[in-house]
C-alpha cells in the first residue's frame, strides 16, 4: 500500500542512486533513484515522496511537488496626510451654586418644609366618635367578603437519585506497546486488522489494487498482507482487551453494567482465553459482575416500591421495563400491586394525556397482561386512539375495549424516542450590496488544489438501546 513520507537525502552514490532516511529519525531508510530527483538535489534536502510499503521494504515511487505560497497582489497602500495635525480640546463651564431653582411644590429640598414653616401636628382621634357605616352589598351581606380557598397540592417526596454510571474509557497502553514493537511497514496493516478484522484488510487491499490497476501500476500481493494480519491479530486482540479490562477494574464500583458485561463477554474470545495473562483478570471481573448485578437488582426493586408509595405509577411501570439483569422473573406480589395501581389510574375521569402516558409505560412492562379494564374515556381524543392502535399488539385486551382489532402477525412496536426541541434560527437581514464607485482589484487566479486520497475504514454500527425518556 502506498503512503506519503518525508525523507532526508543523506549521500549520493556513484551508481546513480541516493541514500535516504526518514526526516528527523534514523529509520526507516532506503535508496531512491537519482532520476526521480532534480539536478539541484543535495545532501540534507527534505522531500515528500510517495512510497510503497511491502514485505521486501520501502520503494520510492515519485516525488511530491510542494506548492509555494503565492504572493498577494493588488494591495492598496495607505498614505499619511501631509496636513499638520491640530488637536481639539473641550472645557465645560462651571455652573454657579446660586442658580438653583426652587422646588415646584414650594418645599425646601433639604428640610422638606413648605416655605420654611413647621408642619402642624395631626389632632388625636376621638375613640367615641361615630364611624362610617359599612357598605351593604346587593345580597345583604356586609363587611369583607370571604375568599374561596385555593386548592392545595402537596408535592410527593423526591425519589432517590442514584449516581450516574460511568462509561468505559479505555486507554491504549497495551495496544501502543504492541504497535511500537512492529516495523513501520506493518503498523498500517495491524491498525486496520485491529479496527475491522481480516475483512477490513482484505477490503483495503482490494481498493488499493483497483487504484493501481487504473494507473497501470503493478498490484500489491494480497496473500502476504492477509497472512501478516492473521499472525498479528491474536496479540492485538489481547492487548485491546487488556486496555478495556484495566479501565473496567479501575471503576468497578461505578462502571455501567452494560460496559462491564461487554468486557466479561469479550474475555471468552478464543484469542483472549489462550493467553495466560488474561485468565486471572477475567476471573476477577466475572466475580465483580455477579456482585454488581445482585446489588443493582435490590436497588431496582426498592426504587419501584418507593415510586408506588408516592403514587408515581408511570415511573414505576417504566422502571419495570429496565431490569439490570435480563431473564429475571418479576416478583408476583409486587406485580399485582402495580397492576392494581395502573388499573386505578385508567378511569373515565382520567384525562386523555394521562391515558397516553400510562399506556406507553404499561405496554413495555412485564405486568401488562395483568391489567384488565372495564371502562374507557367517554370522548377519547384522536391522539389516544392512535396510541391504542399503535400499542395494540402489546395490549390486545385494551385494544378490544376501544373496538380495535389486532391483526395476526403484526410486529410489536418499539418505545418512542425522545424528541429534541427544534431550534429556530434568527432571521438575518440580507446584506446590502457595496458601492462599486471605487476601482475593484483584479481577481487573482487560484491554483487548483489536489486533495490527497483518504482511506476510509469500515465502521460497524452498534445496536442502539432505546431507554424510556419521560418521567411522571
Amino acid at each position: 500500500m502506498s503512503r506519503r513520507l518525508d525523507i532526508e537525502l543523506t549521500s549520493n552514490r556513484q551508481d546513480g542512486t541516493w541514500t535516504w532516511r526518514a526526516a528527523g529519525a534514523k529509520s526507516p531508510k532506503g535508496v531512491v533513484s537519482a532520476t526521480l530527483l532534480s539536478d539541484a538535489a543535495k545532501t540534507g534536502d527534505v522531500l515528500k515522496v510517495e512510497a510503497d510499503f511491502d514485505i521486501d521494504g520501502i520503494s520510492v515511487l515519485s516525488i511530491v511537488q510542494m506548492r509555494e505560497k503565492g504572493q498577494r497582489g493588488n494591495v492598496l497602500q495607505m498614505l499619511a496626510s501631509e496636513k499638520a495635525f491640530t488637536p481639539v480640546t473641550q472645557k465645560l463651564a462651571e455652573k454657579p451654586k446660586s442658580d438653583r431653582k426652587p422646588a415646584r411644590n414650594g418645599r425646601d429640598d433639604k428640610s422638606g418644609k413648605r416655605d420654611g414653616a413647621p408642619r402642624s401636628a395631626r389632632p388625636p382621634r376621638d375613640p367615641n366618635a361615630p364611624r362610617r357605616p359599612e357598605s351593604t352589598r346587593p345580597d345583604g351581606s356586609t363587611g369583607r367578603p370571604s375568599r374561596p380557598s385555593r386548592p392545595h397540592f402537596t408535592a410527593p417526596p423526591e425519589m432517590p437519585k442514584r449516581p450516574a454510571a460511568k462509561r468505559l474509557k479505555p486507554k491504549h497502553v497495551h495496544r501502543s506497546a504492541v504497535l511500537e514493537t512492529l516495523p513501520l511497514e506493518q503498523r498500517g496493516v495491524a491498525e486496520r486488522a485491529l479496527d475491522g478484522g481480516i475483512k477490513a484488510v482484505r477490503d483495503a487491499v482490494k481498493v488499493q489494487n483497483d487504484l493501481l490497476r487504473k494507473e497501470g501500476k503493478p498490484e500489491v500481493p494480497s496473500d502476504g498482507l492477509i497472512s501478516m494480519a492473521q499472525n498479528l491479530l491474536p496479540k492485538l486482540r489481547v492487548a485491546d482487551w487488556l486496555d478495556k479490562a484495566d479501565a473496567a477494574k479501575a471503576d468497578l464500583a461505578t462502571l455501567d453494567l452494560r460496559d462491564l458485561r461487554s468486557v466479561v463477554v469479550a474475555s471468552e474470545d478464543p484469542m483472549v482465553v489462550r493467553d495466560e495473562t488474561t485468565r486471572a483478570l477475567a476471573t476477577e471481573l466475572k466475580v465483580a459482575l455477579k456482585e454488581r448485578q445482585e446489588s443493582a437488582q435490590t436497588l431496582w426493586l426498592s426504587d419501584i416500591v418507593d415510586a408506588l408509595k408516592v403514587g408515581r405509577t408511570v415511573r414505576a411501570l417504566k422502571l419495570t421495563s429496565e431490569p439490570p439483569k435480563a431473564g429475571q422473573p418479576f416478583p408476583s406480589e409486587l406485580g399485582a400491586k402495580l397492576a392494581v395501581a395502573a388499573t386505578a389510574g385508567l378511569t373515565t375521569e382520567t384525562a386523555p394525556d394521562r391515558w397516553i402516558a400510562l399506556l406507553e409505560a404499561l405496554a413495555f412492562s412485564p405486568i401488562r397482561s395483568q391489567v384488565k379494564l372495564a371502562t374507557m374515556p367517554q370522548q377519547p381524543s384522536e391522539a389516544l386512539l392512535a396510541t391504542v392502535k399503535r400499542l395494540s399488539p402489546l395490549l390486545p385486551q385494551i385494544a378490544t375495549l376501544f373496538g380495535i382489532e389486532v391483526a395476526p402477525g403484526v410486529t410489536a412496536p418499539r418505545p418512542l424516542r425522545p424528541t429534541r426541541p427544534v431550534r429556530v434560527k434568527p432571521k438575518t437581514a440580507p446584506a446590502k450590496p457595496e458601492s462599486t464607485k471605487s476601482e475593484v482589484a483584479a481577481p487573482v487566479e487560484a491554483a487548483p488544489v489536489e486533495a490527497a486520497p483518504v482511506e476510509v475504514a469500515p465502521v460497524e454500527a452498534a445496536p442502539v438501546e432505546v431507554a424510556p425518556t419521560s418521567n411522571e
